[in-house]
């Protein structure tokens, strides 16, 4: 089967497949995309040159739109060039939010086309003001409206979708809904595992074993859309209470969702000045780290807190679960298709420290009742998001119904 994905930024959210779909030798692999050093073997990538600036002074609800317009031209170009080559691909796919899809159908018109919208913006269940701490004017409800322009114009342009979770489908209307298919990308479980073993030595010197009560918090970025305003007014309390533990933020200072802070500040500084003086030795700031530390701090973890908006759920959860931690969830959508609160982690409330700290005592306080509750997580990334045994070959299953012509299972 040859195949065409097309994503801004390689490999996106379509690195278990392009992983993947290359050892099993049936896959032919081009990837569509600006310039990166990225590579994977197996998958032959295409560079689009960078559209040109927006037109300045451009109404900037329509500047996002506008600059989608210019990245469809750009990837239609480049499909051009390709179908002159004689490379015609069985089957398209690609992210719907930057523009790549829009114009793909007038180069290859009878190639269907499996579409990733991955989120709609609503003014009501998602993201939009769910967090009172930082209001909006009344006029930025059109601005929300207007950021899904680029979503379904090239939903159009597609033959049917694929969204990671039941959450993200029931964001859209229903006339999208039916024609989507709901697969995770998936959780390298065989590999994300519990390691009792683990062992980390930091820069004091001191080195932490599973022994030791380590709070681990993970995002690619600290900011509010992933609740790190109310961890950090949670750390003071859990120091309070637990004088042998610290807590481990992972994740860096720029902004991947929602604005900065008005000052110019990271989040980060913001929220340091608030909480006021925290142990630098009991309190670990990392920045972002090669997977590898990551995973080895996940495995060192007592009890992993993810915290976020009504939003799409992130990778680093079902990566926890499946290291076996301790999860302690925030009470949102995404997270409750997935935790089950006493069962396979522990759910709080989004905006309450207190509940926060309460969970994280709850946890450190009775280790042998949690063991269960670890397993239970695991298990969970096993039996139904597991890459090789469930995502994997559901996901290729949708494939060949798409270029069979068979309207894939919804």
């Amino acid at each position: 089967m040859k195949i065409l994905f097309a994503h801004q930024s390689f490999p996106g959210q379509f690195s278990r497949l392009c992983t993947y779909l290359p050892k099993m030798g049936e896959y032919e692999i081009y990837f569509m995309c600006r310039e990166t050093p990225e590579r994977i073997d197996g998958v032959q990538q295409l560079f689009y040159e960078q559209p040109p600036s927006v037109t300045p002074n451009v109404h900037p609800y329509v500047e996002q739109f506008e600059k989608a317009v210019l990245m469809g031209q750009a990837a239609a170009r480049t499909a051009r060039q390709l179908k002159q080559s004689g490379w015609t691909p069985d089957l398209i796919i690609g992210h719907t939010s930057w523009g790549e899809l829009m114009f793909l159908k007038t180069v290859y018109p009878q190639v269907p086309v499996l579409a990733y919208p991955e989120f709609f913006h609503k003014l009501e269940g998602a993201d939009y003001r769910f967090d009172p701490e930082f209001s909006s004017p009344p006029e930025d409800a059109e601005r929300v409206v207007a950021m899904n322009a680029n979503g379904l114009v090239s939903w159009l342009a597609a033959d049917w979708g694929l969204v990671p979770t039941e959450w993200q489908r029931n964001l859209f209307p229903e006339e999208m809904r039916s024609r989507m298919s709901v697969i995770h990308e998936g959780v390298l479980t065989d590999e994300i595992k519990p390691n009792p073993e683990q062992r980390m030595t930091v820069k004091s010197g001191r080195t932490y074993t599973t022994q030791d009560q380590v709070i681990t918090f993970a995002s690619r970025n600290l900011e509010p859309y992933r609740g790190f305003h109310t961890m950090m007014r949670a750390v003071p309390e859990i120091l309070r209470r637990h004088p042998e533990a610290v807590v481990a933020f992972v994740g860096g200072d720029e902004v991947s969702y929602g604005t900065r802070h008005p000052s110019g500040k990271s989040w980060r500084q913001v929220m340091r000045a608030e909480v006021g003086a925290l142990d630098p030795k009991r309190v670990w700031f990392t920045g972002p780290l090669p997977y590898e530390q990551h995973l080895a701090l996940l495995q060192l973890s007592t009890a992993h807190v993810y915290l976020t908006y009504p939003f799409v759920l992130s990778w680093s959860m079902m990566e926890a679960m499946s290291a076996g931690c301790a999860v302690i969830g925030s009470r949102t959508g995404p997270v409750e298709e997935v935790i089950r609160d006493g069962e396979n982690g522990l759910l709080v409330d989004f905006f309450d420290p207190k509940g926060i700290a309460d969970a994280v005592t709850a946890v450190l306080s009775h280790p042998d009742r949690m063991a269960g509750m670890r397993q239970a997580a695991r298990q969970t990334a096993i039996d139904g998001y597991d890459v090789r045994t469930k995502c994997l070959p559901q996901t290729v299953k949708l494939f060949e119904d798409l270029v069979a012509g068979r309207r894939p299972v919804g």
